[in-house]
């Protein structure tokens, strides 16, 4: 039997908030007949512990929902976790995971917008414009689609901040600027896509050497997944391309794939491969990543960079997730592994040292898993040295003018 609790909006709330429906007519909405008021829900609670009954109840991640809890069943906020049900959380993991194709096309809507806003941030990525106002531009183009970020921007030249929202800085030639955005849909369906490219519109040579190895990183897990294989493995796969990418570049040595089972590639990728996507850019983490991204057989690795991989477990058609390699220069990182002589077999900290400064590269898709393979969602957003190049000089012109003018409220339309 399904009950829904709620109060109805009185006319005090009306007055701000407009005409509301009651929750009758809520209810009725999603095919529930019994509607309560929030009063008769502790009563019914304790009716229903009295009579030996199991409450089953989804992990807190509010702060007025741990103290909803303590009102209605006595449990303090610190205890909450205790008591979820993992039963019910693995049923709601077991619903959401395969995504309907009503549910792809929305998926596909906030990557199209997504669209926009990346190429948008391309067309602006030039000398003397400040990072804010690519990045509002950006929120712009979600709201003027009737949607709104799907998390807070990361755009910044700092790439090597994993997740950098400081945007106060002026763009300078010969730097690179990530940009991972996402817009969302009304109906809360997310996109989540990032590109990185050079300020000014030419990627130097030690730029496109390090590129094109985050590319066929990228490019690798894209080809790997499928049905039937685990995240992890083609997280392995990818960390081992990069791995190999960087030994020909001379920033690694030895053997690769000794050198990602050991966790030295973290050095420059400290995060995992990708995460689950939906109505949430990382789909249901409130219900625990642990839950959502593993099973009995796929289990989290204990290795730095390896155990920050969300989603580690055997792919189904119909999963969707992220491919999103990176390779990053952090000072801090460096100089801690370099002073505790941390994987020296594998690691050339000479020619690493020569690359701080030089930031970080992201480059990330969301994939739907498929009967066959895997198809990447939306539409496609350059990714190539080559096509970020082209569409950069297609708007050179007319960001100098948008700048000259102080114009940056209409570049949007400029450079469409």
């Amino acid at each position: 039997q399904d009950i829904i609790c709620g109060n109805d909006v009185d006319i005090d709330d009306s007055v701000w908030m407009g005409p509301q429906p009651s929750m009758k007519e809520l209810g009725e909405r999603v095919g529930v007949k019994e509607t309560h008021p929030v009063a008769d829900l502790k009563p019914y609670l304790h009716s229903v512990i009295k009579s030996g009954r199991k409450l089953h109840f989804l992990p807190p991640y509010r702060a007025e929902h741990f103290w909803t809890l303590q009102k209605l069943l006595g449990i303090i906020p610190d205890n909450a976790h205790n008591w979820v049900s993992e039963k019910l959380v693995e049923a709601v993991i077991s619903l959401r995971e395969i995504k309907e194709p009503c549910e792809i096309v929305e998926i596909e809507k906030a990557v199209d917008t997504t669209y926009d806003m990346q190429t948008v941030a391309m067309m602006m990525a030039h000398p003397g414009v400040c990072e804010q106002e690519i990045c509002g531009a950006m929120v712009g183009i979600t709201m003027a689609k009737g949607n709104l970020p799907s998390f807070p921007i990361i755009l910044s030249m700092n790439g090597e901040t994993l997740h950098n929202h400081h945007h106060h800085q002026i763009l300078e030639a010969g730097r690179l600027m990530v940009s991972d955005a996402g817009a969302e849909t009304i109906t809360s369906y997310a996109g989540d896509i990032t590109r990185t490219i050079p300020v000014g519109g030419k990627f130097s040579s030690i730029q496109k050497d390090v590129y094109n190895v985050v590319l066929a990183a990228n490019m690798a897990a894209l080809k790997a997944a499928r049905p039937g294989i685990a995240y992890m493995e083609v997280h392995f796969l990818a960390t081992q391309v990069l791995a190999e990418g960087l030994t020909r570049l001379g920033l690694m040595k030895g053997d690769p794939k000794e050198a990602v089972a050991q966790g030295a590639h973290a050095l420059f990728m400290p995060h995992g491969l990708g995460h689950a996507l939906g109505m949430d850019v990382h789909d249901m983490e409130g219900l625990g990543e642990n839950l959502v991204g593993y099973d009995a057989y796929h289990q989290r690795s204990k290795i730095f960079g390896h155990k920050s991989l969300r989603m580690g477990k055997e792919l189904k058609p119909g999963f969707v997730i992220t491919d999103e390699p990176g390779c990053y220069f952090i000072p801090a990182l460096i100089d801690q592994w370099r002073k505790e002589k941390l994987h020296t077999d594998f690691i050339n900290y000479d020619a690493v040292e020569k690359m701080k400064g030089f930031g970080g590269i992201r480059i990330e898709d969301d994939i739907l898993i498929t009967e066959t393979g895997c198809r990447v969602l939306g539409k496609p957003i350059p990714k190539t040295i080559e096509d970020i190049e082209t569409l950069m000089a297609s708007s050179k012109d007319k960001m100098a003018q948008a700048v000259k003018d102080n114009a940056t409220v209409k570049l949007r339309y400029l450079c469409r």
